[in-house]
């Protein structure tokens, strides 16, 4: 009873103490990841396991590359924020860190784009790059949704795969000879689960804020590109319910964005899945305390699993299942091409 005590009253600093706004931002002591990891997430990662050679691929790409080199690459052309390298970043940062609770601090650097993005990347030693359009972009709060967003993908431990998504499309798009068809169905089976891990991590990102509107305006300017001047967030989130609205045509959506290739879902279907985590009341029970802590079971697991297909999961289950078949067939085509 104790050690509860201690981690209710470690959760009630003050913004003044941990955050970056006016308002008091609860401290999520010890929270486990699958307290805001989406069912979707969890069940297109099952079925991406379940694609044949998933394993080989997995083992062959990192294997031919090694984690410096990959290291290497993703911030050779990138400055490491820190408290003299764009401290007020740095500040932003160091808040959510602490807001999640996150297990340590996970090098951030700032990299020249003006593509409004960032992304968490690495394997054993994980990172995260924000591109510098997203500063420029955005103010501080909404700086803070994305970076806990992506602090929310190293805890969820979703970017080992995330960096293999990368490397396949990279690889892809060079023509590469390592990329055959089983690797493409690899990589049409990781995208699946890429949209899906996005949905958890906008979650993290709002509990990182604890804020809904900073959360909903952020998604409109990465959407638009707009100042708030010159956009309505309003008519926004009516643009949003048009889509959750819309039923099987939000299905038929993700099924269109396989062929795509999209990494992220629609701007406006986040924000419509977002707004029913938060009318179901999770969102508030976890700002009240009411959460897993790191090492205890996930009871709601195997229930998440079975209740997926509402979640759009069991449309992707049937695309990967088919983009499987594929794989079997051209498996032995891929791993040949690292012996050649």
């Amino acid at each position: 009873m104790a050690d509860e005590q201690d981690r209710t009253e470690g959760q009630d600093e003050a913004a003044g103490q941990n955050g970056t706004g006016t308002r008091s931002r609860r401290i999520l002591t010890d929270i486990a990841p699958h307290s805001w990891e989406h069912p979707a997430d969890k069940a297109a990662l099952q079925a991406l396991r379940r694609v044949p050679i998933f394993d080989e691929v997995l083992k062959k790409i990192f294997g031919f590359f090694g984690e410096k080199p990959i290291r290497l690459a993703f911030q050779a052309d990138a400055v490491r924020v820190s408290e003299n390298q764009f401290p007020d970043v740095y500040r932003v940062y160091k808040a959510c860190l602490k807001t999640l609770d996150a297990p340590e601090e996970y090098p951030l650097f700032m990299s020249q784009t003006p593509m409004v993005n960032a992304g968490a990347y690495g394997m054993e030693k994980p990172f995260i790059i924000l591109n510098s359009g997203t500063v420029r972009l955005l103010d501080e709060d909404e700086l803070a949704y994305v970076i806990a967003h992506e602090i929310a993908h190293i805890m969820s431990d979703h970017v080992l795969y995330k960096t293999m998504t990368v490397l396949l499309i990279n690889l892809a798009g060079m023509g590469f000879p390592i990329v055959g068809l089983a690797a493409r169905a690899v990589l049409v089976a990781l995208l699946e689960w890429s949209r899906k891990s996005e949905l958890s991590c906008d979650r993290a990102g709002l509990l990182g804020v604890q804020d809904p509107e900073v959360v909903m305006r952020t998604m409109l300017k990465m959407a638009g590109g707009g100042t708030t001047d010159e956009t309505s967030l309003q008519e926004f989130i009516v643009q949003a319910e048009e889509y959750r609205d819309g039923g099987d045509v939000a299905d038929q959506v993700f099924k269109v964005l396989n062929l795509l290739g999209r990494t992220h879902p629609f701007h406006v279907l986040r924000v419509a899945e977002l707004r029913d985590w938060i009318e179901s009341g999770d969102y508030d029970r976890i700002i009240r305390g009411e959460y897993q802590r790191r090492g205890e079971p996930d009871p709601a697991y195997q229930e998440d699993l079975k209740h997926a297909a509402s979640a759009y999961a069991e449309g992707a289950k049937d695309f990967i299942d088919t983009m499987a078949d594929a794989a079997k067939r051209a498996g032995s085509d891929f791993l040949g091409s690292f012996r050649r």
